[in-house]
């Protein structure tokens, strides 16, 4: 650890030395005033200058009485399992009034290097309770799976709701949830705080609220500091930890800010020509260990600037992560709560969790015909608005009543209600069963047999 006497200047949440040259990029700093100490980062060094960002404002400090302790580490975190039931800041720190939990272990916060032959392949059913997620998306332990959402529709709500409801199947597992809220609003991390204090489920929990008027820097500690701990949950004690980081792309703008104060070359509208391995760096921290029961999934909520899939951020993301669930404000607009839309949506890694000894044997085929069928309904009503709606064919029309079936009694449930698996694919055989059988073509006759309800008789036979 070494010391330095008198900051040359202060700007804005840059403390400057100019006649210091000893200190080491991403290096931790203590601030020590008369009333107080302050966490910073070195984020620009050089043979006679450093210049570090503090985890804070620099109200009522003066640089010529300040002592800069360089601590010759990056930012360690304490982890311990009795932060589950516990509200932090950003930083790791009590929110909730609390004493700090003892830790039982320091980690550093961007983790340790994974060995790619160590992992395992993801795998086993993650339940969420949201039909359209686990009807259709299915989420796999392992598995780092986004939900992209524009400006005003509920990803909030969404995220406390899965975060609330997930479950998994196996009896005697050890199951927690990591809930990460970055750069949020006051009356946004309440409303968390709230939710998961009176669910009676906050035991399980450790929630991180990083909030907007915080420094840009600490939002970028974060998800570290949080993944930290699921790592440390996971894979030394066998829990399967589910993280959810809401909102992504409040971390690329606080990204963005510091690259620009360090002068740095901009990529893509601004953002650090790094944003791709930055993010890689906070979703690549999941996944299941070979010889280790636990497991950490990941699903990261992000907004798309003016719904622009293209964006930076969600563009970047769907290159790194296996798969996207989609917000619509369509569907929200026609007041259908959660807003999914399941078309563009997908869980590249599904199969691996769902079917027989998975969820149950008539799932693959059901979630395919689901999916066909509601691709077929867009098809039908641009046809519609072209001849109208009794020009159709009857067949035709069966696919508007399954459509809206679909939107309203699958996709749509109500805030709060958590479904179980059996009960979200019995939903879907009931919509299917709108449709003529002849129009089944990816369900086996054994399954129609046993599930679907409407008439047989018209099923359409290959033999």
């Amino acid at each position: 650890m070494r010391e330095y006497i008198g900051a040359d200047r202060i700007e804005g949440p840059l403390v400057i030395a100019e006649g210091y040259g000893k200190a080491a990029y991403g290096e931790l700093m203590e601030v020590h005033a008369a009333d107080s100490v302050r966490l910073g980062q070195v984020i620009t060094t050089g043979e006679k200058i450093a210049i570090s960002e503090l985890w804070g404002d620099t109200a009522g400090l003066q640089p010529h009485e300040l002592l800069l302790r360089f601590c010759g580490e990056t930012f360690h975190t304490g982890v311990s399992r009795e932060m589950l039931g516990r509200i932090f800041n950003g930083l790791g720190a009590p929110r909730d009034g609390l004493p700090p939990p003892l830790a039982e272990m320091r980690l550093e916060m961007y983790g340790a290097p994974l060995n790619p032959t160590a992992r395992a392949h993801p795998q086993h059913f993650i339940e969420t309770g949201i039909s359209a997620i686990d009807g259709m998306n299915t989420v796999v332990r392992g598995q780092k799976l986004p939900i992209f959402s524009g400006a005003g529709l509920p990803h909030n709500e969404l995220a406390a709701q899965i975060a609330l409801q997930a479950r998994i199947a196996e009896e005697g597992e050890k199951f927690a949830v990591v809930f990460v809220a970055l750069g949020v609003s006051h009356d946004t991390a309440s409303y968390f705080q709230q939710r998961f204090e009176e669910s009676g489920l906050l035991g399980r929990t450790a929630l991180f609220l990083n909030l907007a008027d915080e420094s840009p820097l600490e939002r970028i500690v974060t998800p570290r500091v949080a993944l930290s701990l699921a790592e440390f949950l996971a894979f030394d004690h066998g829990y399967h930890v589910l993280v959810l980081i809401t909102n992504v792309t409040n971390y690329a703008e606080a990204l963005r800010e510091i690259s620009s104060r360090r002068n740095e070359v901009p990529g893509r509208k601004a953002y650090p020509s790094y944003l791709y391995s930055d993010l890689a760096s906070i979703f690549e921290r999941c996944g299941r260990v070979h010889g280790r029961p636990g497991s950490v999934t990941q699903i990261p909520i992000l907004t798309m600037p003016g719904d622009d899939i293209t964006h930076p951020v969600p563009d970047l993301t769907g290159y790194i992560t296996e798969g996207q669930i989609v917000l619509s404000r369509a569907l929200h607009r026609e007041g259908i709560y959660p807003p999914i839309d399941v078309l563009p949506s997908l869980s590249r890694l599904m199969k691996n969790g769902i079917g027989q000894g998975g969820t149950r044997a008539d799932h693959p085929s059901l979630a395919a015909q689901l999916y066909a069928s509601y691709a077929r309904v867009q098809e039908v009503r641009a046809i519609s608005v072209v001849i109208g709606e009794t020009a159709l064919t009857p067949a035709d029309r069966a696919y508007l009543e399954f459509g809206k079936a679909f939107e309203t009694r699958f996709v749509g449930q109500a805030a709060g209600q958590g479904r179980f698996i059996g009960e979200t694919l019995d939903i879907g055989w009931e919509v299917l069963s709108l449709l003529p059988a002849a129009e089944l073509t990816r369900i086996s006759e054994e399954d129609l047999r046993q599930h679907y309800s409407g008439k047989l008789e018209s099923r359409v036979r290959d033999d």
